[in-house]
């Protein structure tokens, strides 16, 4: 066991506007300050907050960034291009839906708007390297997601065909980040086709096993599916370079479940909650984030179908601090050890 969770810290895509102080870097950093947070994650799309192509290119302007940040007392954590990331891969059944999240000149244009997302993702990775960060989370896209449920029965070879395009087409980004000194860390969530461990493992074994393929770790998503987010820990925690800490509840009735019938948000069984609000055991989490020696930031990110974002992100400050373990450097009992004594240990065991 070494190292310590950092935080809070806070994603700021859900808060950032158009009204002060939500709407400028300096302004939205000492809001944040001011409830208590260490860090900010930014989104790498909100160019309210933050010029994704000037970070690419200009170290000065990536220096003046976490100056700003640090003058209000924050780090930067990580950058985040889920947007981004969600345009890599996009089978056409979404095509339209997703165009929204792109540039007009793109629109209509499958091809060139994957080429654009790509971009943005290399651009992300030379930002990360200028602002010295050793994370990014995001989104791996999805081309198999319509075929989530196997009927009709899916062509045999269909999901094997469509992780070896995702693994091509994310290759190239997994190096350059490689190069960029930072890990991937992939949001594992329903709508992607790396949803939960068994994909998120199918498509590590594409990448032959990529020392930056890694996970942002949220356990809401996990909830939603009925996944053990607690075990998952145990399984991945080796993978595990990034933390979202958002909350969930799970009510399944007599006439819903997973699925959640098309209701919308807040009449789902499975729906996401403030910090403190839904049933994800936090305790527990974070006791195996401290076991495992998890060392970087743990990060809200406030999705709330009934509460105010703003006083979701006040109460997620102490929430996220409560729950932080300062490790210990010693075992408990160690005022009962002594010195090796080899010829003790000898008698103990019966050694002569």
């Amino acid at each position: 066991m070494a190292g310590m969770v950092k935080g809070p810290a806070i994603f700021l895509a859900q808060f950032a506007g158009d009204a002060p102080p939500f709407n400028t870097f300096d302004g939205i950093c000492a809001w944040a300050a001011s409830l208590g947070y260490e860090g900010v994650q930014i989104p790498t799309w909100d160019d309210r907050l933050f010029d994704l192509a000037k970070a690419a290119s200009s170290k000065g302007y990536c220096d003046e960034l976490k100056g700003i940040a640090a003058s209000r007392g924050l780090a930067i954590t990580e950058l985040a291009s889920h947007l981004h990331g969600q345009l890599v891969a996009v089978n056409p059944a979404y095509d339209d839906p997703f165009d929204a999240i792109a540039p007009k000149k793109v629109h209509g244009k499958p091809a060139e708007r994957q080429k654009w997302a790509v971009e943005q993702l290399m651009m992300a990775a030379k930002a990360s390297q200028n602002l010295g960060l050793k994370a990014h989370a995001t989104f791996s896209g999805a081309l198999a997601w319509p075929y989530v449920y196997p009927y009709p029965q899916r062509p045999q070879g269909l999901v094997e065909t469509a992780f070896e395009e995702l693994a091509k087409r994310w290759k190239p980004i997994l190096d350059a980040f490689d190069d960029a000194g930072a890990d991937v860390c992939y949001e594992l969530h329903p709508g992607e086709d790396l949803f939960d461990g068994t994909t998120f493992e199918r498509f590590l074994d594409a990448v032959k096993g990529h020392k930056r393929c890694a996970i942002n770790y949220d356990p809401s998503h996990f909830v939603l599916q009925q996944l053990d987010y607690l075990e998952f820990i145990d399984i991945y925690h080796e993978r595990i370079k990034a933390f979202h800490v958002k909350d969930a509840e799970f009510n399944p009735t007599g006439r819903q479940g997973v699925y959640s019938g098309y209701a919308s948000w807040i009449e789902r069984a499975g729906r996401f909650r403030s910090l403190g609000d839904g049933q994800v055991d936090f305790g527990g989490i974070f006791s195996k984030m401290a076991q495992y020696g998890y060392s970087s930031w743990a990060v809200l990110e406030w999705e709330c179908a009934l509460k105010h974002p703003e006083d979701g992100a006040r109460e997620g400050a102490e929430f996220i601090k409560r729950h932080i373990i300062r490790t210990t450097e010693k075992p408990f009992d160690d005022y009962a050890g002594g010195a090796v004594d080899k010829k003790q240990i000898k008698r103990a065991l019966g050694l002569g």
